[in-house]
């Protein structure tokens, strides 16, 4: 069976997004933004945004903000560091953005999350423990059944 050139391009754009958000993944502390990121592979960043949504069904900002909130709860367990601390070490520039983000994914707020989820992942493997506690995105949460 051969593949159109239509599909190959759409292939090639494939890989060039699965990069961004490997980059994405490896770099979440670092100051990303979407025209940095579409540079990085030829693109717009309207092309990137368009795509990347179509692919992954959500903007990089997003993806990149759950990334950095994933590793915050992981920081937060943890107990050791403050809010202040884990929002800039996870590369949030903005306490506010990040609290309010956070919220928004966990259902209560950093410090809610530090205090009462201490010892929620002891004695699980961090990599279990990040899927048991992944934060779940507003349109993933089941609403809630009534009586």
């Amino acid at each position: 069976m051969t593949s159109s050139p239509a599909d190959e391009a759409r292939l090639r754009e494939l890989v060039l997004l699965r990069r961004v958000r490997d980059r994405m993944d490896r770099e979440y502390a670092r100051p990303l933004n979407v025209e940095a990121l579409a540079r990085g592979v030829h693109m717009s960043a309207g092309h990137l945004s368009r795509r990347f949504r179509e692919a992954y069904g959500e903007s990089p900002y997003s993806y990149l903000m759950t990334r950095r909130i994933e590793r915050a709860m992981a920081l937060l367990r943890r107990g050791d560091r403050s809010v202040t601390e884990v929002c800039f070490e996870v590369g949030c520039s903005s306490l506010g953005t990040f609290s309010t983000r956070f919220t928004e994914l966990v259902g209560m707020s950093p410090s809610s999350y530090r205090r009462e989820a201490g010892g929620e992942a002891a004695g699980i493997p961090a990599c279990v423990a990040k899927q048991v506690t992944r934060p779940i995105r507003n349109r993933e949460a089941r609403p809630e059944r009534r009586s």
